[in-house]
């Protein structure tokens, strides 16, 4: 090829994959259309395995500015079950039944989710990839062990109520970089006495790419052209 790779793809990320599994297959469909063996893909900001949406998907020279994307502004739809907690603060844990003393209205929800925006400190959940002495929050608790993280300040711009049919409560919320929803869903819930747990979680925005500009994984050509994806960020 004339000219290194350098672009980006705007990935709608399916559940039940990695967001570095998806890096993974773009990498193989761009080297099944030529590209170089050790072309370069990683992504701008993680999704976990349950959560679906906006991956920007960085390839060649376009991975150093991942810092850049990751600092973008993000919005999210999530699903939280009020009656019930997770250890992973989502479906893949192991849920306990909450049972509130009363049944929170909307008002009550409202005012909670209120509470939660601006710059507000933020425990991140144990199930992480935030580092621990070296070592993986999640791998240390997956093996029985105590994680301990401290609260940390991010800032959360808006939590809007799109539904809310006790115990299921649909919220939309934009947010900044290391916001993490499943700790939301699980404060929102704290602050009426109520559970708290994800049940779906879909990332409708990073920066400026935004869910409409995305493309299914699997609508992706294979074997890839790398000249389709050849164009600065």
């Amino acid at each position: 090829m004339d000219k290194p790779i350098e672009g980006i793809l705007v990935v709608d990320k399916p559940l039940g994959i990695t967001s570095m599994g998806v890096c993974a297959k773009v990498r193989g469909k761009l080297r099944a259309g030529g590209a170089p063996k050790r072309v370069k893909v990683g992504h701008g900001g993680t999704l976990d395995p349950l959560a679906s949406g906006v991956l920007v998907v960085l390839i060649g020279k376009a991975t150093k500015r991942s810092d850049e994307v990751m600092a973008g502004v993000k919005e999210y739809r999530t699903t939280v079950d009020l009656s019930r907690v997770s250890t992973t603060d989502d479906l893949e844990g192991e849920k306990t039944m909450v049972v509130p003393e009363v049944i929170p209205d909307r008002g009550m929800i409202e005012g909670a989710c209120a509470r939660w925006v601006g710059a507000v400190e933020q425990t991140p959940p144990v199930y992480s990839a935030i580092k621990v002495n070296g070592k993986r929050a999640y791998a240390l608790a997956r093996k029985g062990e105590e994680v301990k993280l401290a609260p940390r300040t991010v800032q959360i711009d808006s939590i809007e109520v799109v539904s809310y049919d006790w115990p299921e409560l649909v919220i939309d919320v934009v947010c900044g970089k290391g916001t993490y929803i499943r700790s939301l869903g699980k404060d929102i819930g704290g602050e009426v006495g109520a559970g708290g747990m994800l049940t779906a979680l879909r990332r409708t925005r990073v920066g400026k790419f935004r869910i409409e500009d995305s493309v299914r994984l699997e609508d992706l050509p294979d074997p890839m052209d790398p000249r389709s994806v050849s164009m600065p960020m």
